[in-house]
């Protein structure tokens, strides 16, 4: 496919608009599309742009992405202001009296559904209990965004995992068993930079008398629209964006609150989240069709840089660039291919440092609204994210080199 100007010259240009526009507090979702665009016409010319418009439009990927980001997020907006998240959390305080668990297995439990934004259902749970710990408004935002992620490196269902088997033709227990001591220390990471020197808030008597008479029907019920997605996805292997509509339609079923679906539906943020997981498709794919990523891959296999390095650092580097762990997977292995061959050590390492890469990014969906909804900000919440990272790096290296 013929280009206008050079395609690697262009590709960091539209890199370098979009974190200014991310700088200038644009729309993710408007950065996103509108640095696709500017790499599309600048490289390929309108005709052609479009035409990658129209493929990725068209693409079942990006139509499921789409909407499973539009149904998790109208999810979360709903167990807000329905009042089943206060439901839940409450009556899920009445068997577990510990604060400390409750923040970390909630949002883990939540990234079983793993799409863009989905932190978003855990924050309002994790406040509340965040709370009774003393944690400020940064630590509540770790705590919620590294809990949410800590059980996707080893999750079977999920587009990241998926998309690396099938891109490198290495199998998903391959992939997963070396994901287990990685796991392990980001659950430690968390503990300690998050909850290790918090303290509970005594229990006062009102809060005694309401756990032991802990509702279990409140709980299950309250909890059911997560545990139907969960296991539409995870036990049936139903599409996300089917799974998580359920998940919608079960929480106006049993708050029979449809009467303010239209006023719902008006929230900025269900669109702004919805916007952004077009524009991050759109965007790797205009990189592809440019040809940006066959000339990095050919300059990476002509210089002299060692393998395992190349291997760590493009999809950290891309992932923190783009925002997207299946963009930095899905470019990272046509760039690598001229370098490495693709054996389960290097597949495993591959995704596992596009992943952290993207734990970091600017543009991480989950950290821009946990951000947002706890009235934080991304640097501030660096403090704790970067040591966090850093280990689970570490974790990473010692697995790809000793097992």
């Amino acid at each position: 496919m013929a280009t206008l100007f050079n395609p690697l010259l262009v590709f960091v240009i539209s890199i370098a608009f979009f974190l200014v526009l991310i700088y200038k507090k644009v729309g993710l979702g408007i950065s996103l599309t509108a640095s696709a665009f500017l790499m599309g016409f600048l490289s390929l010319g309108v005709f052609e742009t479009g035409t990658v418009l129209i493929e990725t439009c068209i693409d079942q990927t990006t139509i499921s992405l789409v909407f499973a980001s539009f149904f998790i997020i109208l999810m979360s907006v709903l167990y807000k202001e329905t009042g089943l998240v206060h439901d839940l959390t409450k009556s899920l305080g009445a068997y577990v009296k510990n604060s400390k668990i409750i923040v970390s297995i909630l949002p883990a439990v939540i990234g079983l559904m793993p799409v863009p934004g989905g932190a978003l259902m855990s924050a309002p749970m994790v406040d509340a209990e965040a709370d009774k710990l003393g944690l400020d408004d940064t630590k509540k935002t770790f705590v919620n965004i590294w809990f949410r992620h800590v059980i996707i490196p080893v999750y079977p269902v999920t587009q990241f995992i998926v998309l690396t088997s099938a891109l490198t033709q290495i199998s998903l227990d391959e992939i997963i068993v070396r994901q287990v001591l990685v796991v392990l220390v980001m659950i430690a990471a968390g503990y300690f930079l998050g909850l290790r020197n918090t303290k509970q808030a005594a229990v006062t008597k009102t809060e005694t008398e309401q756990h032991s008479k802990g509702n279990l029907k409140t709980l299950v019920v309250s909890f059911l629209p997560i545990i139907i997605t969960v296991v539409l996805t995870a036990a049936l292997n139903v599409d996300i964006a089917v799974a998580t509509f359920v998940g919608v339609v079960t929480i106006l079923a049993i708050t029979k609150k449809t009467t303010g679906l239209p006023k719902i539906l008006k929230h900025k943020a269900i669109w702004a989240v919805t916007l952004a997981a077009f524009g991050a498709m759109l965007l790797k794919n205009v990189t592809v069709a440019s040809g940006a990523s066959e000339i990095l891959g050919n300059a990476l296999a002509n210089s002299n840089t060692d393998g395992t390095i190349i291997l760590a650092i493009v999809p950290t580097l891309l992932a923190f660039l783009i925002g997207s762990t299946p963009g930095a997977i899905a470019l990272s292995v046509p760039i690598l291919a001229e370098t490495v061959t693709f054996t389960a050590q290097n597949a495993s390492l591959l995704y596992i440092m596009a992943y952290l890469g993207y734990m970091l990014a600017p543009t991480h969906l989950c950290l821009v609204f946990t951000v947002q909804y706890f009235k934080s900000s991304i640097n501030k919440s660096f403090k704790y994210l970067i040591p966090a990272t850093a280990v689970s790096i570490l974790a990473a290296l010692v697995s790809y080199f000793v097992f």
